[in-house]
């Protein structure tokens, strides 16, 4: 009989000791925190031989507001000299562009109070080491740094025990379809676009070696009324050409939900933990602003043996111009791929929301183009 994921629960391990690091204070008191420079890097924990790390709760007080975006959270296994976890902290844990919100998912959240604490229950594995650090790449110091890191300890760990992984990407998309720079979603400005290839799509996963893919917090920040989410998502794998093993029907198919949602939803597996929501309920507003999805394959992992690329189309055929960030988290074998150099702090700043301001100007510029008038915004 299965208890599905409690089942390993009653399994007696004596030989497995539990053990914790944490930012208690060593003399007694209750000043339970570190502080982190400007510019500083703080080891977490730095674990000799084997073991699993199974939680980490984390949370942080600080002046500046991008401290998610600024924080970069990093994990080494096995001696490796480069990190096999790499992301801002907001956006491992489950928080996008900076902001705080209540995030729910079954391996990571983000809890009251208004989102402030970061939960991981990821395991995480190592056979010769482990190490898990935060660098401060903000402009003010973290007066309070508060955290937990579990692990078990255990006599050795198997080669064939995949490492856990997690990388951050980001990007500025645009129009790249056949027809060129046109934000033709929906066939609004011509004939639908056909895109026979994954080469300009959004990525969020590049493996080399064998594992598989566990599951991504996908943010998305759309400047344009238009639905956002006609790309697909495709897997190819093991250096697979087009359209690869798993090759999906659109964005928010992916992530389990259905025609075009705007709607917080929150399941263990998938769903919507941001929406900008219809303005007063109407859809004329459409779907501009900050969405975050997520889905997680903890039933249905995409296995790989040699080489994993996962992408989504930024609108379908990459016809619209989307701020895009993404954690796509897997288990590989060692050592791993070196991730390409991380955005710089200045970099990851989100580009700013568009404001009710910001559509009047649009249609008074149109206004005008038009030769201005009575124009009640449909002409053509």
């Amino acid at each position: 009989m299965s208890l599905g994921p409690l089942s390993s629960l009653p399994r007696l391990l004596p030989i497995v000791r539990s053990k914790r690091v944490s930012s208690y204070d060593r003399s007694g008191g209750n000043g339970d925190n570190v502080p982190i420079e400007a510019g500083a890097t703080l080891t977490m924990a730095d674990i000799t031989g084997a073991g699993i790390v199974k939680h980490i709760w984390i949370t942080i007080a600080t002046k500046d507001p991008m401290i998610r975006r600024n924080l970069v959270l990093r994990a080494y296994w096995d001696g490796c000299e480069h990190p096999s976890v790499e992301a801002p902290i907001g956006d491992f844990f489950g928080q996008g562009w900076g902001d705080k919100y209540n995030f729910v998912s079954l391996p990571l959240a983000a809890a009251p109070r208004d989102g402030n604490a970061l939960v991981c229950y990821f395991p995480m594995p190592f056979g010769n080491g482990a190490r898990v650090t935060v660098e401060n790449q903000g402009p003010d110091r973290v007066d309070a740094f508060y955290y937990y890191l579990d692990y078990e300890e255990h006599p050795s760990m198997p080669d064939d025990v995949g490492r856990f992984h997690a990388w951050y990407n980001q990007e500025l998309t645009a129009p790249e379809s056949a027809q060129g720079d046109v934000e033709n979603e929906w066939g609004i400005l011509g004939e639908t676009p056909k895109n026979p290839t994954d080469a300009n799509n959004y990525l969020f996963c590049e493996a080399e070696g064998t594992g598989h893919f566990v599951g991504v917090n996908y943010y998305v920040n759309c400047p344009t009324p238009i639905w956002y989410g006609e790309g697909d998502d495709m897997f190819l794998v093991d250096g697979e050409p087009w359209p690869g093993s798993a090759h999906g029907t659109g964005t928010e198919d992916y992530f389990n939900q259905s025609w075009s949602p705007d709607e917080h939803y929150l399941h263990p597996y998938f769903g919507t933990a941001r929406a900008p929501g219809r303005l007063n309920g109407d859809p004329l507003h459409g779907w501009h602003g900050r969405t975050h999805c997520y889905r997680f394959h903890l039933e249905d992992p995409i296995r790989f043996t040699k080489s994993l690329r996962a992408s989504i189309e930024a609108g379908h055929a990459n016809v619209l111009t989307l701020e895009i960030a993404s954690v796509a988290y897997w288990y590989q074998t060692m050592p791993p791929r070196p991730f390409p150099p991380l955005p710089t702090a200045e970099a990851r700043q989100p580009r700013p929301l568009i404001s009710t301001v910001d559509i009047h100007r649009w249609r008074d510029a149109w206004r005008k183009s038009m030769g201005g008038g009575k124009l009640w915004g449909n002409e053509r």
